[in-house]
């Protein structure tokens, strides 16, 4: 697999991780002391809609660097929003994503990461995020 194309504006999904607005909160800072400033990132923002994309693109940036290369499988014990990331930045960066979740999570969330193209691993929702995350190491371990 190899990295999807940029967008019509030439910018890479990951590159636009990060570069969300810092908003001045001057109303709320008024009622804290003079001279208060407030700022707020909004991370909501990001491509996947959470602070949780510029973790994930750490991730995958660190891996890279320690020699992940694209004919390996990015694995992640998750069920929520670090999970959505990883899947969208395997999808634009041509990466294989497995996801082990608990087998709770909703049906909309499901249908979001195998619009990814994500495998997901439903593990026993009564185990919850430890139940997800032993499932990944025995994966891990059987690679």
């Amino acid at each position: 697999m190899s990295p999807g194309p940029p967008s019509p504006d030439g910018i890479r999904l990951a590159d636009r991780i990060g570069r969300t607005p810092l908003l001045s909160l001057d109303r709320i800072a008024s009622h804290v002391a003079p001279g208060v400033r407030i700022s707020a990132k909004a991370e909501w923002l990001n491509p996947g809609g959470s602070v949780k994309d510029r973790a994930a693109l750490g991730m995958l940036r660190a891996a890279e660097k320690a020699g992940l290369t694209r004919d390996r499988t990015l694995l992640d014990a998750t069920s929520g929003n670090t999970g959505i990331a990883i899947a969208m930045l395997a999808a634009a960066e041509g990466y294989r994503a497995t996801l082990c979740v608990p087998g709770n999570i909703s049906r909309a969330r499901q249908r979001m990461l195998a619009a990814y193209g994500t495998h997901l691993v439903l593990t026993p929702p009564t185990e919850g995020t430890d139940g997800a995350q032993e499932a990944a190491k025995a994966l891990a371990e059987s690679e």
